[in-house]
């Protein structure tokens, strides 16, 4: 990892218009101290090493140094992976796409599909696909598939401190979705619209979602995904 912290340069550059220079001044000092954490840490592999990577990453991504934000949450993916920490890697993947790189749409493929095929939190689950309804044109059926696989997850695996919060939020997105795909308004609509997109069984939409994710990632896949389907409990 020392290449790429090499590689971050001097935090006087890349100034975000959108931050005042009290709050660029902030956040050049956090990603200095964070820095300076990596230093100490030394180049031993971990997890530990892998979540300041990220720290560093978001804070690079703050101020509009997506590229550099790249190569660092790459390499924290890359750890997370060789770990099996399946959730670091999802959130390595948000801070991936987040970074807006050519190949950013594909990292937010990769996240979606570990998140939604290993047991990830579902906050962080949801929030994936979230970003990925704000992504997709009104029209495509995608953004549903989406919408749906967060509810989907929310019961699945939410617990009960979790559950209320997270449903409406699924629901709320559902229906968004629902209005602008389908122009749904009541109850009515929305019960014709869930089964003409067939939205109702997991063992359609899951699989549905599996494919769209596959065209979005376009090939570029980072691991096999057969492979890791193996290590999945009977």
């Amino acid at each position: 990892m020392s290449q790429e912290i090499t590689g971050i340069t001097p935090l006087i550059k890349h100034a975000n218009d959108g931050l005042s220079a009290a709050e660029q001044a902030v956040l050049k000092r956090h990603l200095a101290e964070k820095l300076q954490e990596l230093s100490i840490l030394g180049e031993a592999v971990s997890l530990q090493r892998a979540r300041l990577q990220m720290d560093i990453a978001e804070l690079l991504n703050a101020l509009e140094r997506g590229k550099e934000a790249w190569d660092i949450a790459r390499e924290a993916f890359r750890i997370a992976m060789q770990f099996e920490s399946w959730q670091d890697a999802v959130e390595a993947c948000d801070v991936l796409f987040q970074a807006g790189q050519e190949d950013s749409m594909a990292a937010l493929g990769m996240g979606i599909w570990l998140a939604v095929t290993f047991p990830v939190d579902p906050e962080v689950t949801a929030a994936m696909l979230i970003h990925l309804v704000e992504e997709t044109p009104d029209a495509a059926d995608v953004g549903a598939l989406a919408a749906i696989a967060a509810r989907y997850v929310v019961d699945l695996r939410a617990d009960d401190d979790q559950h209320e919060t997270l449903s409406f939020l699924a629901d709320n997105l559902i229906a968004m979705v629902a209005k602008r795909h389908g122009h749904v308004q009541d109850q009515v609509a929305m019960d014709k619209w869930l089964d003409r997109l067939e939205l109702r069984d997991p063992r359609v939409f899951l699989p549905r979602l599996s494919r769209e994710m596959d065209a979005i990632v376009a090939g570029k896949w980072w691991f096999d995904r057969d492979e890791l389907r193996s290590r999945l409990p009977d």
